[in-house]
């Protein structure tokens, strides 16, 4: 029962079983405080005991009472043992409801926004948390010295030299906005060039710093619109659109207005799915059609879902379709992804049907875990196969909305073309 906070510390190896305390963290690790720590004995072994106590004495004094009743003895008149069966009920009742009453209300609290209160640093004084460590593309920490000099001309100056790599500059300042500058001061120096109408101040780097851009040194600022609205299947929808285009989104306005006088339009989704299309290869082509036969059998599908779902929460395998050419085998596993795009989950999905299949047909050597995909390629292949999420939406324009609105109709801009 322990409290958890936003940031959670992993569990040790050595905790014990049914909610004992996991508070023997490494130096400077930061720990969950729980309600039993105070207590000299284990978790599980002091609620054994209180409960065995508990249930001991309300079974003694039940009985008790109930020859008292058929005895018409007055219940008032207790003895000794009624006495400590009495105590002994009473201290393991409060017990049992302070442990857990305790727990249940850490519960709640933790889901607030206080719940970092409830998280201690093992060395006795509350720290930061440590910075995100810098991607591990961009290279090795080991080549910075330990020391950053205190100027940021001299900083500047290490870092043009080559003697301070530029990515740990947030890192090793701890003031994101800080190494954006010097970034983009030792970027001037080593090219020569301003760099003009790119704003520096104004953005909040700290929140990028681990997530989406590496070496920053500045932002750009783009406009937004918003056009509508749109009438989709009954529903009114505003779309904004980030652009630096004139009259788009005027343009768009316009047929997002004449599609809302002619009534609105409809749409239909039929086909909802994200594919890979591994390729394998055997030594014979007998042995590849073994496995397509074995891939497209309806009765392995369930054990074939099994398998890739594992990968995530939210992929779930749809159908498996394979194509044979030689001794080769094109499988294309099509899978619903949720609301994300999905292709990492695809990805690792197929990775697990992959290695399960390896141990029925070990002769089977994966050639590419996507082949088949034609997923930025403009090929016949994806225009009859598809693999991304498929949709058709209609609407009846009515010929006075395109007058009111001045949107042109088809029919004139036809001739217009014709006559240029």
């Amino acid at each position: 029962m322990a409290v958890e906070g936003r940031r959670k510390v992993a569990p040790t190896h050595g905790a014990a079983v049914g909610g004992a305390p996991r508070h023997r963290g490494q130096q400077g690790e930061r720990v969950r405080v729980q309600a039993g720590d105070a207590l000299p004995l284990p978790i599980r072994h002091t609620n054994l005991i209180f409960s065995a106590l508990f249930a001991a004495s309300l079974a003694y004094l039940m009985r008790r009472w109930r020859e008292k009743i058929r005895l018409s003895t007055p219940l008032h008149v207790v003895g000794l043992a009624e006495i400590f069966a009495i105590c002994g009920l009473v201290a393991s009742l409060i017990y049992l409801l302070s442990f857990f009453g305790i727990a249940f209300v850490q519960s709640v609290v933790s889901n607030s926004d206080d719940e970092e209160d409830f998280l201690i640093d093992s060395r006795g004084g509350a720290q930061a948390p440590p910075p995100p460590a810098p991607c591990s593309l961009l290279g090795s920490a080991g080549a910075a010295p330990e020391k950053m000099p205190e100027e940021d001309e001299e900083i500047v100056s290490a870092v043009v030299s080559g003697n301070i790599p530029s990515y740990l500059l947030e890192t090793r300042l701890g003031d994101c906005l800080r190494a954006a500058g010097i970034r983009r001061e030792a970027l001037r120096r080593t090219t020569g060039r301003e760099i003009k109408g790119l704003p520096l101040d104004g953005f909040d780097y700290a929140s990028i710093l681990g997530q989406c851009c590496e070496l920053p040194v500045g932002y750009v600022q783009l406009p937004v619109g918003v056009a509508g609205p749109l009438v989709l299947d009954g529903e009114r929808f505003y779309v904004p659109m980030a652009t630096t285009e004139g009259c788009l989104v005027a343009s768009t306005n316009r047929g997002c207005k004449a599609i809302a006088e002619s009534g609105g339009a409809t749409s239909v989704v039929f086909q909802d799915g994200m594919t890979r299309a591994p390729v394998a290869q055997f030594p014979s082509a007998r042995r590849a059609a073994e496995l397509k036969v074995f891939l497209e059998d309806p009765a392995n599908f369930d054990t074939l879902a099994v398998v890739f779902n594992r990968s995530s929460r939210f992929a779930r395998l749809q159908r498996v379709k394979c194509a044979l050419a030689g001794r080769n085998i094109y499988m294309r596993f099509s899978c619903s992804t949720g609301d994300a795009m999905g292709m990492n989950m695809v990805s690792k999905g197929v990775q697990n049907v992959l290695d399960y299949l390896q141990d029925d047909f070990p002769d089977m050597d994966v050639i590419s875990i996507s082949g088949l995909c034609q997923r930025h390629r403009n090929t016949i292949l994806a225009l009859l196969l598809k693999s991304n999420l498929q949709l058709l939406a209609s609407m009846l324009f009515c010929r006075h909305a395109f007058v009111q609105i001045r949107v042109t109709l088809y029919t004139l801009q036809c001739s217009n073309n014709f006559n240029r």
